[in-house]
Order: structure tokens, then C-alpha cells, then sequence
């Protein structure tokens, strides 16, 4: 655990915090609540109801003492070297740590607060320090080194092996084997990047807690009832008389789709793209060349060419080369779908007597959709409410896997009062409780993830029953209506739950074993999505919020028709993000201007005018906030690919509930965790490597056959 936890330190994820230096000097000598073992229910439970932010700064430095008392323990250890007195002994440690990460990480990304940033700015350089310093221990690799060494005569099983060598190739990947001076400077290093992650996050966060109020009626031209209700809402919580429209792609979007005003679409489609990126306080082009000189200082001084090498040694596409070649076997295809899609919205843009530009994509990607497929997205919404989508997503969990999904909100503490809980069954055996998310608010960092606070592990005996969670921003219903969802918002619910049902369905021994290559993490997610829009799901939860009548056979056959609409709109805009970041960081020498460099690389790539990049450099969170994606967004587009070569595994059998494929999937790619190779796991399951014409036929793109 100890090793699990110092990793995300190391990788720039790991949950910070601080404390104020009064409080550290004056910390009580019992053990502060926040590192206690959980009780209750469900093998323990976060005892949200007792928290307060106040209580961090202690509660760190104690588990930071505890986790380096631990470790010292285990290098004293009195006897010969070991399996057991060395890597199962750093496997058990860090729970106090881990307990009182999981539920920072819910106050840094769920219940963000001025005092919260101020503790998450101060206290991160801190804890990345003390975590690099436990890694790099020459004492630690000594231990690990001679049991790598006598590994052959050890007698270890398949999965204690593999234990040793990944925790021997992680070690000398974030360099071991360097001298007293050479890992001096990685401490340095790392400890910098992250004050500048946590800059940049606390400053697209600035910017995303900005709105655009509207306060005449007018300027609601085109926008859905429900939608303006719920703008009027986000005007009231902020103290505001009129209709807030807040920077973040929850509200963005369907106003861009919907609003007949091509000004304020100009206006809230600047204010969205130009996050981070005004020349004022919260500008983070110069954070992101820091960040880049820092990466490459590292990569070098580790042995690698550059950062993206350094990432990428441990994933399953292992050079960037080979992740590049798969990006621009799509990309092509994608630039010229995006300009038949151009060439449609212009034929109905011309009677508007406007040309095309990226404010007006989304709202004539609308017409087009009703022009072509009879299709309006606002005809849709009234039949995806998010209550029901999420028993549909429950439904569809028990039907493959055996999942049962019980409400017991209000049974266990939460931590923000509209969270719901779910007790979670397989086949009548507890194995977890899920909470849920789902609504945007201030302090709530934008977007969607999945999160464990408990991951099960069989070693110790005591994480058998998993505590996951789902964040979402949906905007809720207002004035009584029900929460009405678009069918993309539908998707990237079912595509978080997928990632719940990965972590609920893990049945490994090793925590070391339990995390998965960076492209191989968003697969399950996606070959969850695939089950959406089947019929058995639209027929039997896709209801009217009114009158509870199913959705039509001709709404879900227009539906089908479209299946591949503005597919190029969806792949260049996140592809030309992922594309970016892989030559930004497979580079020796670092970028020194993020916007020319993006400005530049773009116009060489062939990006279309009239479209922009689903993450603009000054607000991706995802290579900026730590190092998490950095030169690992691809990794979309390469699980994508499984998950269509997977999807077709199941269509093959005539019937996409077939529950031997599910059971085969489950068993062999969803509770295995990183025990097995990633790749081989995939060729065990399918027979082959993944074929690259799914997901090409999947976004109705040409395969060349």
C-alpha cells in the first residue's frame, strides 16, 4: 500500500494538503481522527458527518510520520531479507495514509474551497517531497535489489513474481540506480512540479467559477424550457437576478447547441476556449512551459530521451511512436469527415447568410441532425431522465455480471446532501457500495471521473468489500422538473460506471497488482458506453419525464440512423488534443510558447477552421494538474480500440447479452487487474490483438476493405 500510495505522489496524483504552522507545532499527540480505521457497515465506512477542512494540516503530518515509521520498521527488520519482510510488508503499509487521501481527494476535487486551495498550494510540494524520498531510499532498493537479483530461487508463484519485477522496474524507472545527487535533483524536481500543478488547477478553477449572466429575456432565443429553468437556478445560488451561464461544458454546450444568438454564442464560446488563457492573473501559459522544462529535466536525468518515453515505458503501447501511428491511421479520416460535415451545416448557414466558424458548429450540427435523420436533440432529452438512466445502467450491470444495485442513501454519511449510496451484490455476495454524484455546484471541479476510497485487495484480509464513487456535473432539473439528460451526457454516465463495475468486480491479491496501464484504464469505461442505446435499454428506461409513455420505435430508429453523425466533430476534437499532447512531451527540447506551439501544430496537422480542440493547452487539466494523461491521452483512442474490437465479440454471438462473453470479459480483463500482462489478458480473451476496423466502422469512418 505504502508503495501503491508514494507512486501517485510520484506521478504528481497523489491528494496534498496543509496545515498552518501554528496548528503543525501545536498538533495533538493522539492520532487524529482522519487516519483512524473507518467503522460502521460495509467493513467501514468514510465518516463523512465528522470531517472538517480544519482537521488536514494534523491529520497529515501524522500520516506522514506514521507512513515513515512504517517504512523504517520494515527496513530494520531483524533477519535475513525477504519476500515477505520487504515487498509484503511495504504491500500492507500506508493504510492510514490511503484513508486520509481518499477523503482529501473528495475535498480538493468535489468540496473546493478558497481555505482547501490555499492548503492544497501549500502542503503539495511538502507531500510530494516526503513521498520521493521513500521511493528513492537507497536503503529500500537495496532490499528490493537483492530479491530481484535471487528472484529464480525464491520459489514465488506467478504473481509474486511479477510483483518483484514491477516493483524493481519502477523503482530504477524513477531512478534508483542514480547517485546522492543526481536523486537530490529529482526530489527538486518533482517537489516543483507539483506547486506548479496545483497553480495550474487553482487557476482554471478561477476561471471555470466565472459566468456569463443574461438578463433579458430575449437573449434566451432558441433555449430549451428545462435549460433556462436551470439557468435561473445557477443565477439564484450564485445571488444573481437572471440566468447564469456558468464556463463549464455542462452548460456551454447545450447553449451552443441551442441558442439562435449568434453573438452570445460567439461570446460563451470564447469565454469557455479562453480558459486559462486571457493575460490576466489566471493565465497558465507560463505554468505549462515550466511544467515542460521540469518534465524533460527528469526524463533526462532518469535515462530517457523524453518525457513521453519516461511515461510510457509502462504501458501497454510502451513507445510513442507506436501510439502516434495509431492516432494518424484515424486522423485522416476524421479531417475529411469533419469537412463533409462542414460542407452540410454551410448549405443551411448560407440562407443565415454567415460562413461557418467554431461558435456556430455545434447549433448547425443540430439542423443538419433534424434535416438529414428528422432528429432534434431537445426531442430526445424528455426521454432520458437521469433517474432512469441510472437504473438502466444498474439493469444493465446485473444482466452481464450478476450486479445488484440496492438504494441505501441516508444509511451512511456522504458528503454533500443530494449524494446518493447503493449497496452492490454479485450474484447475493457483498462485494461494495457505490456512491454518486452527479450534479455540478461551486467548488466541484469540472468534468466526470471515477474514484475508489476503498479498492479490494486480498492480502490482509481486510478489502474485500470496495467503496466506489461517480462524479458527474449534469446541471439538475429545476422549479420540480425532473433532471433531463442529452444522450452524450447518458454516455458518459454509463462510461463512469464502467470503471465503478472494473473496480467492483476486481478480485486480486496484490494492491501493488491493482492499478492498470494508463491505456488500458478507459476500456472497461468504454465497452460500458456500447450498451446505451440497445433496445432493451431504450425500451424499458427511456420513458417521457411527462407521461411516462417509452420512448417511440421512430425516435429510436432515427436514433440508430444517426449512430455516426458528426462523428468527425467528435474525433477531431479529441484526437487534435491527444495529437498535441504526444508531440509537445516526445520532444528533447522543451516548448517555451504553449499558444504558438498549439497555433503552429495544429495548422501542420491539418486542423479544420471551424472547429477547436476539445482541451485548449491553458485549460488541460488532464496533462496540467498533475501527471496523470501527460503523454497518455492517446490512451483514449487505444482502449477505444479494444473496446470496439470488443463490442464486436459480442455482436458476433448474435446477442449482446450474451453471458459467457460477459462472464469471459469480467473474468479475465475486468477482476485481474495488472496481474497478467495487459496485452496478453487481451489476446487470452479474443484470440488476437485488437483489429483496428472496429472502431473505425464504430465512428463510420472508411476501413479499406
Amino acid at each position: 500500500m505504502l508503495a501503491s500510495v508514494a507512486a501517485l505522489a510520484l506521478s504528481g496524483t497523489a491528494m496534498t494538503v496543509v496545515a498552518d504552522a501554528k496548528e503543525m507545532k501545536a498538533a495533538p499527540t493522539a492520532e487524529p481522527a482522519l487516519l483512524q480505521e473507518w467503522t460502521g457497515p460495509y467493513g467501514g465506512v468514510p465518516p463523512w458527518d465528522q470531517v472538517k477542512t480544519a482537521q488536514f494540516p494534523a491529520a497529515f503530518e501524522a500520516a506522514m510520520a506514521a507512513s515513515k515509521a512504517e517504512f523504517e520498521a520494515m527496513l530494520e527488520t531483524p533477519g535475513p531479507i525477504s519476500f515477505d519482510n520487504t515487498i509484503t510488508a511495504s504491500e500492507l503499509s500506508g493504510e492510514k495514509m490511503g484513508r486520509l487521501f481518499s477523503i482529501w481527494g473528495v475535498y480538493s476535487s468535489n468540496l473546493s474551497t478558497p481555505e482547501i486551495r490555499k492548503i492544497q498550494g501549500e502542503w503539495e510540494p511538502k507531500v510530494s517531497a516526503f513521498f520521493s524520498e521513500l521511493t528513492l531510499d537507497a536503503r529500500y532498493f537495496q532490499r528490493v535489489k537483492y530479491l530481484y537479483d535471487q528472484r529464480a530461487s525464491l520459489n514465488l508463484d506467478a504473481k509474486q513474481m511479477r510483483l518483484l519485477e514491477r516493483t524493481y522496474d519502477g523503482l530504477v524507472r524513477n531512478g534508483a540506480l542514480l547517485d546522492a545527487a543526481q536523486k537530490a535533483k529529482v526530489i527538486a524536481i518533482e517537489t516543483n512540479l507539483s506547486k506548479k500543478f496545483s497553480a495550474f488547477s487553482e487557476k482554471v478553477l478561477a476561471d471555470e467559477e466565472s459566468f456569463i449572466l443574461i438578463d433579458k429575456d430575449a437573449d434566451l432565443a432558441g433555449l430549451p424550457d428545462t435549460f433556462v429553468a436551470a439557468l435561473s437556478a445557477a443565477a439564484k445560488a450564485k445571488g444573481k437576478t437572471g440566468w447564469a451561464v456558468v464556463n463549464t461544458r455542462s452548460a456551454v454546450q447545450p447553449f451552443l447547441e441551442n441558442s439562435t444568438r449568434r453573438d452570445l454564442r460567439e461570446k460563451v464560446w470564447r469565454a469557455f476556449t479562453k480558459r486559462g488563457d486571457n493575460g490576466d492573473a489566471n493565465d497558465t501559459n507560463a505554468t505549462i512551459a515550466e511544467i515542460l522544462k521540469l518534465r524533460q529535466d527528469r526524463a533526462e536525468i532518469l535515462g530517457f530521451p523524453t518525457h513521453a518515453h519516461y511515461r510510457m515505458a509502462d504501458t501497454m503501447a510502451k513507445d510513442p511512436d507506436k501510439a502516434m501511428d495509431l492516432m494518424m491511421k484515424v486522423w485522416p479520416a476524421a479531417v475529411a469527415r469533419v469537412k463533409e460535415e462542414v460542407a452540410d451545416m454551410q448549405a443551411i448557414a448560407n440562407a443565415d447568410g454567415i460562413t461557418i466558424a467554431p461558435w456556430d458548429y455545434r447549433f448547425y450540427a443540430e439542423k443538419v441532425r433534424k434535416a438529414k435523420y428528422d432528429l432534434d436533440q431537445e426531442a430526445i432529452k424528455p426521454y432520458f431522465q437521469l433517474d432512469n438512466m441510472v437504473a438502466a445502467m444498474f439493469d444493465a450491470a446485473g444482466k452481464l455480471y450478476g450486479m445488484s444495485f440496492t438504494e441505501n442513501t441516508g444509511t451512511v454519511p456522504v458528503f454533500e446532501p443530494k449524494v446518493r449510496t447503493f449497496e452492490v451484490k454479485r450474484d447475493g455476495k457483498l462485494i461494495g457500495l457505490f456512491y454518486l454524484d452527479n450534479f455540478a455546484r461551486a467548488g466541484k471541479r469540472s468534468g466526470a471521473w471515477m474514484t475508489t476510497y476503498r479498492s479490494q485487495h486480498k492480502l490482509g484480509g481486510k478489502n474485500d468489500i470496495v467503496l466506489a464513487s461517480n462524479n458527474n456535473n449534469f446541471v439538475p432539473g429545476a422549479d420540480g422538473v425532473p433532471t433531463l439528460i442529452s444522450i452524450d451526457d447518458a454516455s458518459t454516465l454509463f462510461h463512469e460506471f464502467g470503471h465503478a463495475i472494473h473496480y467492483l468486480n476486481s478480485d486480486i491479491t496484490w494492491p501493488g497488482l491493482g492499478g492498470t496501464p494508463r491505456d488500458f484504464v478507459e476500456y472497461p469505461s468504454q465497452v460500458n458506453e456500447n450498451w446505451l442505446l440497445t433496445p432493451y435499454i431504450l425500451n424499458t428506461y427511456a420513458k417521457h419525464y411527462k407521461t411516462g409513455e417509452p420512448i417511440p420505435a421512430a425516435l429510436v430508429d432515427k436514433i440508430k440512423a444517426s449512430d455516426t453523425f458528426n462523428q468527425g466533430f467528435a474525433t477531431v476534437e479529441y484526437l487534435s488534443s491527444a495529437i498535441l499532447d504526444m508531440k509537445l512531451h516526445n520532444r528533447a527540447t522543451p516548448v517555451t510558447d504553449p499558444a504558438a506551439f498549439e497555433r503552429d501544430t495544429l495548422a501542420q496537422i491539418g486542423m479544420p477552421k471551424e472547429m477547436v480542440m476539445r482541451h485548449r493547452l491553458p485549460q488541460f487539466n488532464h496533462l496540467f494538474a498533475d501527471d496523470g494523461y501527460s503523454a497518455g491521452y492517446y490512451s483514449y483512442l487505444w482502449s477505444e480500440t479494444m473496446d470496439a474490437d470488443t463490442w464486436a465479440a459480442f455482436t458476433e454471438k448474435g446477442d449482446v447479452w450474451d453471458k459467457t462473453t460477459a462472464e469471459r470479459f469480467r473474468s479475465m480483463l475486468l477482476a485481474t487487474g495488472n496481474e497478467t500482462d495487459r496485452i496478453e489478458a487481451y489476446r487470452a480473451f479474443r484470440g488476437r490483438d485488437p483489429d483496428v476496423k472496429y472502431i473505425m466502422k464504430k465512428r463510420g469512418f472508411p476501413t479499406g476493405e
